[in-house]
């Protein structure tokens, strides 16, 4: 079992209150989508941050998001565990009941990539993963399981960029292998804590690498930049994929900052959500 470690703080713990939240964001908040729809992407980038700041803009990704199951990629913030993580098995806690892993695509997936290690500790205190999963619930109750990656995030190199093609090549065979419905999901917020006109400049820079499906180009933007991106590693992963899978040019659905919730635009952080479909 994998508590939920920043219910209450990131979103609200009671399971009436987040539902509240949730709707609020996707349907009554003037940065969201205002509708709730049935997409057809197979691949997508959310931020996240608390619901307060970012929940609007991942709303855009999970409003119409198609229902299968998923694979979720996120940063490792903590610095603990592994640096290339899966959990394999048992089930993720939210305040809206529990979510199985997909224990076949897990343990398929750790015998066909080798940096992948089955680690709990690279998982226990992160929360880009965990709070995903209210957002999936809210859609789809916990008809689906997951697959948890979690990546510790380093300096955006050829070496890293190699392991991330590693990564996705391996979740492409599998998900091959074992069929179904599947979407990947990749979490990443973009700029922190730079003025609201640089977050948006320098965001709209990386942000057409990968709607271009350009992963080196994507990390050179970074680099060239200083762009602090905390979750690259997993977005250079669903790049990958959605080359693989032969999906289209993103789509840019949403892109916001703190500064649009807050009014506070001296120091932000950026967030946006992206779809690859076919």
């Amino acid at each position: 079992m994998r508590e939920p470690v920043v219910a209450g703080s990131f979103y609200h713990l009671d399971e009436g209150s987040l539902r509240r939240q949730i709707e609020a964001c996707m349907l009554s908040h003037p940065l969201g989508p205002g509708r709730v729809s049935q997409g057809e992407f197979k691949v997508a980038v959310v931020p996240h941050a608390g619901y307060e700041y970012s929940g609007p803009v991942a709303a855009w990704v999970y409003a119409s998001l198609p229902r299968a199951n998923y694979v979720v990629l996120g940063p490792n913030h903590t610095g603990l565990g592994e640096r290339f993580s899966v959990m394999k098995s048992g089930v993720w806690k939210t305040p809206f009941g529990r979510v199985g892993i997909h224990e076949e695509f897990s343990s398929m997936l750790l015998e066909r990539c080798p940096i992948l290690k089955h680690d709990l500790l690279a998982h226990y205190r992160e929360h880009s993963i965990e709070v995903q999963l209210p957002f999936i619930q809210y859609r789809y109750g916990s008809d689906f399981k997951i697959v948890p990656i979690s990546i510790l995030n380093e300096i955006p190199d050829e070496t890293l960029l190699n392991a991330c093609e590693l990564i996705a090549r391996s979740v492409f065979e599998v998900m091959e292998r074992t069929g179904g419905e599947w979407v990947v999901i990749a979490t990443t917020d973009f700029s922190h804590y730079v003025p609201q006109e640089v977050a948006e400049e320098n965001d709209s820079f990386v942000i057409e690498a990968i709607l271009k499906l350009r992963a080196r180009e994507f990390f050179a933007r970074i680099v060239e930049r200083s762009v602090s991106v905390c979750g690259f590693a997993p977005v250079a992963v669903a790049i990958f994929l959605a080359k693989m899978l032969k999906l289209k040019e993103g789509k840019l659905l949403k892109y916001a900052t703190s500064g649009d919730v807050t009014g506070e635009k001296d120091s932000v952080v950026g967030y946006a959500s992206i779809t690859f479909g076919e």
